[in-house]
């Protein structure tokens, strides 16, 4: 296989662009950094589609290393022919491969072994000729098969024996195994049952054609199979499956081995094959289910990351609870810890007017802007108890509630503790909830991804390739917006191109023991940051303070005497880019031809246009662009949803058949795909994501359910 075609091919792309690309992997650079700084070379190629273009690369290899040690595997038992490498060669999954060694591979005790081990093989050859007549008759051969050596007893027993080795052969036939995998995939159907009472009582009379069933009810079966609550069967064509093998096997005229060898077909296909197939089906259903969920969170985590910070506030987190009480930790403008406090607004103490007076005084002794509500349990009781209070104070104060999912991961993490070693794990999930709203991107990445909450059967995935999909995610968010060199955290720090664990915790400890880095050159001086390091990383720094103004942007320092020349060429200076006049830069180019000053510059165009934005707003954060959360001041009650009512809510969850949407009721409404959209859409993603701003329309409320329906048909996203 030339994996450099297949790729080009696969992802519409040129080959000499794919085989560049490939070669940015294999020298060690890493995504983010080929993305960004080597826009050139892969045509600009986004990270999204570099994963992707990994990930497959990866796969083909590892076909490839499958076909190799397949082919030593039947080369050591000399049975290695052309025709045989050519099949390998020619296979394009692993499944296919170990389809053809499958005759090959060495095997448990069967009957077919047994019975090859009697001597039977001639027998078996003898009726799969299926001549016209026999002399002596097929009974009366397989009669010479008794005797006491080989253990066969009978010429029934011999005839059975036979049949045997047709049914295994048969059953290890990549062709046919081929064909009858296809024809299960595209005729059969997928069947579950159960009785009690349960979640899955919507699939307790349930069928669907394994080819039409979309990912989220393959991955609700498979649970509630797991769970106990489903049995569950695969019904594949047999009559078309039987025929086709017939037609393969079966000769066209009269013979007195037919009947044997149709019974060994039906045999074959039943105890060997069907099972066996069944299981692989399934499992492709559920590897295939689980890619698409895999992407529907991914996504969604990626726009929950890429959510804008809420920059200059003083923010109050209120982590909720009853008997417990009510954690509250108040962080000034650059996420500080400047006081703590425990409240009883609730039962069983109901100390609300104490709790009144505490909330009050530090909201006066700190000027907090924002109040954070978790949205965890007693979450509606204190926001109607924020509500209510902020009605009766004459500071400009809003609230919010925020998804604390992940926040407890956090608070009882190692992490955690070393961050807050004098905090209980409730008091830094106050933190965490406050800090969540300053900066989601800085504060989430410090939570496994999984345990964020947007995705859907995220615990039912392999976790390895889960973990793999979502850290690439934060990865990509993290080096997109570019960190503080001076007051990331180690794991902010750790999630930059080309800085590792290790590395991470070596700058955090250079800083405490230095003091900050004067520019980014200097990182440097730190252990496991060499030439490589600094290359992968350099760009997606910031060290505000720096002399070198381009030390706040993200211009990457191979690059910093294409940026000076640049000015110079249209007669600007670094103070320019300090003060912010350099908004006609970009006009200027064009006039004067990018590709012509591109050219004069040594460098590409695409390089060109960055440097351009760059310098134009320099230290810009790319999230800023994005609709800032809803605050409120006042609070809704499910009760007082009718039908009809257009409200403004926050996107939480996106997923296959829908979309959750936080309209400020504490139970987030279920915008169901047939209502997202006057056109068709196959996906919710093609319309809405995590974090949109959107306006809904009450369509049903189901106060004894809890359930919200809205609709955002004829509607717009804000």
């Amino acid at each position: 296989m030339d994996i450099i075609a297949t790729l080009a091919k696969e992802f519409s792309l040129g080959v000499q662009q794919v085989e560049r690309t490939v070669e940015l992997f294999d020298a060690g650079n890493t995504i983010p950094f080929i993305a960004r700084y080597r826009k050139e070379v892969t045509g600009s190629l986004d990270d999204m589609v570099l994963r992707e273009l990994f990930d497959r690369l990866a796969y083909l290899r590892n076909i490839e290393k499958r076909k190799a040690e397949v082919k030593e595997l039947i080369a050591a038992q000399d049975k290695l022919t052309p025709e045989i490498e050519k099949a390998i060669d020619a296979a394009v999954t692993i499944t296919e491969v170990d389809d053809i060694y499958r005759p090959f591979r060495p095997k448990r005790k069967t009957r077919a072994s047994v019975a090859r081990e009697r001597g039977l093989e001639p027998l078996a050859g003898l009726l799969l000729a299926q001549k016209p007549s026999y002399t002596p008759s097929i009974e009366e051969q397989a009669a010479s098969y008794v005797s006491e050596e080989t253990g066969v007893a009978s010429a029934g027993e011999a005839l059975s024996g036979a049949c045997d080795i047709i049914a295994e052969d048969i059953s290890d036939n990549a062709d046919y195994r081929k064909a009858i995998r296809a024809m299960t995939w595209e005729r059969g159907v997928l069947n579950s049952s159960g009785e009690g009472d349960s979640v899955y009582t919507r699939y307790y009379e349930y069928s669907e054609p394994v080819s039409k069933i979309p990912g989220h009810r393959i991955l609700a079966v498979n649970r509630g199979e797991k769970e106990g609550f489903l049995k569950v069967t695969l019904t594949a064509p047999h009559e078309q499956i039987l025929q086709y093998l017939g037609k393969k096997l079966l000769s066209g005229g009269d013979s007195p081995a037919k009947k044997y060898v149709a019974a060994a077909i039906e045999d074959s296909y039943i105890r060997l094959i069907a099972p066996s197939v069944e299981r692989e089906i399934r499992s492709d259903m559920f590897d295939t289910a689980s890619e698409g969920a895999i992407k529907v969170f991914a996504d969604n985590l990626r726009h929950l990351l890429m959510q804008p910070p809420l920059r200059g506030r003083v923010v109050m987190g209120l982590d909720p609870g009853y008997r417990t009480g009510c954690k509250l930790a108040v962080v000034d403008q650059t996420g500080k810890v400047k006081d703590t406090a425990v409240i009883y607004p609730h039962k069983p103490q109901e100390r609300i007017r104490e709790s009144g007076e505490i909330v009050t005084r530090l909201i006066r002794k700190h000027e907090v802007n924002v109040i954070a509500i978790g949205n965890g349990t007693a979450s509606k009781e204190s926001e109607i108890f924020i509500a209510n209070l902020l009605k009766t104070i004459p500071e400009d104060v809003k609230y919010i509630v925020v998804s604390e999912a992940g926040a407890s991961v956090y608070s009882a993490s190692k992490l955690g503790a070393e961050e807050f070693p004098d905090f209980d794990v409730t008091q830094r999930s106050a933190v965490s909830i406050a800090r969540r709203l300053q900066d989601p991107l800085a504060e989430l990445v410090k939570i496994d991804p999984k345990s964020i909450g947007v995705g859907q059967y995220q615990h039912d995935m392999k976790p390895a390739r889960l973990g793999a999909a979502l850290s690439g995610v934060v990865e990509g968010c993290v080096n997109a917006v570019g960190v503080d060199l001076n007051t990331a955290s180690y794991s902010l720090l750790s999630y930059i191109s080309g800085i590792n664990a290790t590395a991470a915790k070596n700058i955090v400890k250079h800083r405490e023991e230095h003091g900050a880095f004067n520019s980014r050159a200097e990182i440097l001086r730190v252990p496991k940051i060499g030439e490589k390091s600094f290359e992968q990383c350099a760009g997606f720094l910031r060290v505000p303070g720096s002399a070198e103004i381009l030390d706040n942007t993200g211009v990457h320092p191979e690059s910093y005497d294409a940026a000076r020349g640049l000015l110079g060429m249209f007669g600007y200076t670094e103070e320019d880019v300090r003060s912010g006049g350099l908004s006609l830069l970009s006009v200027k180019v064009k006039l004067k031809g990018e590709e012509k000053v591109a050219a004069r510059l040594g460098i590409g165009v695409p390089t060109l246009r960055d440097i351009i934005a760059e310098l134009e707003k320099p230290g810009r954060d790319v999230r800023d662009s994005l609709p800032l959360p809803v605050l409120r001041e006042d609070i809704l009650d499910l009760s007082d949803l009718k039908e009809g009512m257009v409200l403004t809510g926050t996107v939480r969850n996106v997923i296959d058949f829908g979309a959750f949407v936080d309209i400020g009721v504490h139970q987030d409404g279920l915008v169901h795909i047939s209502q997202l959209s006057e056109r068709y859409i196959k996906h919710p993603s093609e319309v809405v994501s995590v974090g949109d701003i959107v306006s809904v329309k009450v369509i049903g409320v189901d106060l004894q359910k809890k359930k919200i329906s809205l609709s955002m048909k004829g509607l717009l996203k804000t």
